[in-house]
């Protein structure tokens, strides 16, 4: 005959095998997905001096995807595509300017974090400042505009004694 304290252990050890069953399952579960959400490794050059160079030359290269990051920073497929084209053209004895160039010829100026001054890039190089320069003025023409449209009220005789009235009431209610 059992014991209301045995059955109770009994119900709770069955429970707990149920919990760490589930938990056994999620557990697979999060394993056996993480396997489909890996990647590729990125290749890599051969020749540590080809993925040094290449990797100096992309760091002042801007990711045309991600436009916020380096080519060498990058992830994108993109990036992966201009770090394999910069590697074969070091292989083939191109100089760092020439590769730089090739690159312009091929995605434009934007591609360069610091693009050269030129009719081109003049809006990308001062447009700021004459946004602010803009928004500075907008600024100061509205708040004069502001300034004559305030006006000063005042007030007429009645109505100085009232608020006269209503401070000397204020300060006699604290004084008690």
């Amino acid at each position: 005959m059992l014991k209301n304290n045995d059955l109770y252990c009994f119900v709770v050890s069955r429970q707990f095998n149920g919990i760490k069953s589930l938990v056994f399952i999620l557990f697979l579960f999060l394993i056996t997905t993480s396997v489909g959400w890996s990647k590729e490794a990125i290749p890599v050059a051969d020749d540590p001096v080809i993925e040094k160079r290449m990797l100096a030359l992309t760091m002042d290269l801007r990711c045309l995807v991600c436009q916020n990051e380096s080519i060498a920073d990058s992830r994108a497929d993109f990036s992966n595509d201009i770090r394999r084209e910069i590697r074969e053209q070091i292989k083939a004895n191109k100089t760092d300017q020439e590769i730089v160039q090739f690159l312009v010829d091929r995605y434009g100026d934007f591609v360069l974090y610091n693009p050269p001054i030129k009719p081109t890039t003049m809006l990308l190089w001062f447009g700021p400042v004459i946004l602010f320069i803009i928004g500075l003025g907008s600024l100061i023409v509205y708040l004069r505009r502001r300034r004559v449209q305030i006006e000063d009220v005042s007030l007429s005789q009645v109505q100085l004694e009232r608020a006269e009235a209503l401070l000397n009431e204020n300060k006699k209610g604290k004084n008690v």
